[in-house]
């Protein structure tokens, strides 16, 4: 089992940066990849971004791509989301996922095992 707690997520303007964590404990060794979901008010959870544990793999959703970066501290534990250029179109729920036994980079919401509780952004324009 792998539990994952997010923080970092608060309001800012448009404009503006935030960067979120999430903190992984437990048989963290079993993960493979990890990824960043979103939901906003009345829609569904959205990937974000995932990134390749240990080494450099990443992939970006279009909508995020050159303005939002997924990094890891892999001695940490931890991974992060660094935003910059906030829109108030990434007002949502921030989560972070795990997955293990996968051999490809995983993107959609039931190709990960382990989510965390998640962290709320606010973006005012």
């Amino acid at each position: 089992q792998v539990q994952l707690v997010e923080s970092g997520g608060g309001s800012v303007q448009a404009g503006g940066s935030l960067r979120l964590s999430c903190a992984a404990s437990g048989d963290t060794a079993s993960r493979d990849s990890m990824g960043w979901f979103r939901r906003a008010a009345g829609k569904e959870r959205e990937w974000v971004a995932s990134i390749r544990i240990g080494g450099m793999a990443t992939s970006y959703a279009s909508s995020v791509e050159g303005r939002l970066t997924i990094s890891q501290d892999n001695a940490k534990n931890t991974l992060y989301l660094h935003m910059n250029s906030l829109k108030h179109a990434d007002t949502a729920i921030y989560y972070c996922a795990a997955a293990e036994g996968r051999w490809f980079l995983p993107t959609a919401v039931a190709e990960f095992d382990y989510w965390g509780e998640g962290t709320a952004v606010t973006v005012s324009s």
